[in-house]
């Protein structure tokens, strides 16, 4: 890994070192804080958790090849090199932030309540199709996840997309002086992590903190359509380049059609460019992330057919809106997590589905002191959104089976106190040909719902 030599690495985590000289100038191969990832010549750095101390596995890691080691405590008897730190969390973002800075290559920052991950996912779809692109993999976009995925990157990679996500004020100061992004993209404002933010405004400062760290001539790319997201004219002299649907944003999509579950076409423009294009991932939400990636694209220099190509080829994720087919099913697998907007948007897609169209919701967590409120109202736009049954599993679920009653008398409603009792009785409520959405927050594992419905 270029420089990253342990007389670097002590350096830049204000670690001392401990080992043979001869050995201070090599430089490290990899850098894992997972025992079971460890290959030869890598460094291993133990994270203290709440359940696991990754000190315990320094010997370990060390016969399986590790070449070094940071620690918090004072290894007398050590025959390897290592390097004692104070914060083993603290040094792994100050070796990213340093390691980043010695690649010297274009970094995309992504953050926003709703919708990071699948416009991290477009974003990085258009980029490949003229660089050697690396983007945050699964949920690795908060203070551990940043660097690991910072220390994936080659000399051979071109660019950089992360993914940044954050539940309280500080921690998106801390992130963006690691990624130190080149382009900040800022997807909405939502009612995500009110228990800490407080209310839409706190979610506003804590996201804009990005800003702190952008480069000196990057660029600023917003939701054009984001009531919060507008208020913002400038930062330093950059003006933010909006996007959405209203054509009033310097980038927008016109003529939309939705095709259903195979996705949503549409034309978007850049400025004078005009191009048409089918974005593959259903829901409206999509056009969005599909016009922020076209905003990028044009930034790096992408000509309207790589954009259009990129948009195109764009995937789905397990977990994240993925549409799995059974003998049985069609099944909406959009459980990785949940909040107000999501869910609303999801419940939109699924009511342009065929066959029956149900929804089996669960919890939506860190929603604060009013989260009764909003977990009804989205039970209200699931009884006003045309779909046919609506099943509903969890303490704070209650609540949206009773917004979808008072809404909608005549929709079916089914609602179980647990995830549990839902599964006992789940094939009794389903029949052939139904499309189906599964949606909750992370903590309430409907992936074992999905699980279950592909296996009936």
């Amino acid at each position: 890994m270029k420089n990253l030599t342990l007389e670097n690495l002590t350096r830049v985590c204000h670690g001392a070192y401990y080992g043979e000289e001869s050995q201070i100038h090599t430089e490290v191969t990899a850098i894992t804080t997972d025992s079971r990832t460890v290959e030869p010549g890598c460094l291993f750095v133990p994270i203290v958790g709440t359940r696991v101390d990754g000190h315990d596995f320094i010997l370990d890691v060390i016969e399986k090849g590790a070449y070094a080691t940071l620690s918090e405590k004072v290894l007398p008897d050590a025959s390897f090199p290592y390097i004692l730190v104070a914060s083993a969390l603290q040094a792994v973002k100050d070796i990213a932030e340093f390691y980043l800075s010695q690649l010297n290559i274009p970094v995309v920052g992504i953050t926003g309540s709703v919708g990071k991950t699948s416009t991290k996912e477009a974003i990085a779809s258009v980029l490949k199709e003229k660089y050697k692109t690396l983007k945050t993999q699964g949920n690795f976009n908060n203070e551990l996840g940043l660097p690991l995925t910072v220390f994936r990157l080659r000399e051979d990679d071109e660019i950089a997309v992360l993914e940044m996500g954050i539940s309280d004020f500080g921690e998106m100061s801390r992130l963006a002086k690691v990624a130190r992004p080149d382009t900040c993209v800022i997807t909405n404002i939502g009612t995500c992590h009110l228990e800490n933010l407080g209310d839409r405004d706190g979610v506003l400062k804590a996201k804009t903190e990005v800003f702190g760290y952008l480069k000196e001539k990057g660029q600023i790319i917003l939701n054009g359509d984001d009531d919060k997201l507008q208020t913002i004219k400038e930062y330093k002299g950059i003006k933010p380049v909006f996007f959405g649907l209203d054509e009033k944003n310097e980038v927008y999509a016109d003529e939309i059609v939705s095709c259903g579950l195979k996705g949503t076409r549409c034309r978007i423009h850049l400025g004078d460019r005009v191009f048409s294009v089918l974005v593959p991932v259903p829901g409206r939400h999509m056009v969005y992330n599909a016009l922020a990636a076209a905003a990028v694209g044009r930034i790096y220099g992408l000509t309207d057919e790589e954009i259009r190509q990129g948009i195109e080829s764009l995937e789905t994720l397990s977990g994240r809106f993925h549409i799995i087919e059974t003998d049985q099913f069609l099944i909406v697998d959009d459980c990785y997590n949940a909040n107000p907007m999501s869910m609303k948007a999801s419940l939109d897609v699924l009511s342009e589905g065929s066959g029956r169209r149900v929804a089996i919701l669960g919890d939506m967590g860190e929603l604060g002191e009013n989260e009764v409120q909003l977990h009804r109202q989205v039970g209200e736009h699931a009884g006003k959104c045309g779909i046919d049954l609506c099943i509903c599993a969890g303490a704070l679920s209650r609540h949206i089976a009773e917004g979808a009653r008072e809404a909608n008398p005549d929709l079916e409603i089914i609602y179980e106190e647990s995830r549990e009792a839902l599964l006992a009785k789940l094939p009794s409520y389903l029949q052939k040909g139904d499309t189906i959405l599964v949606k909750a927050s992370h903590f309430m594992g409907f992936e074992e719902i999905v699980k279950v419905l592909q296996e009936i």
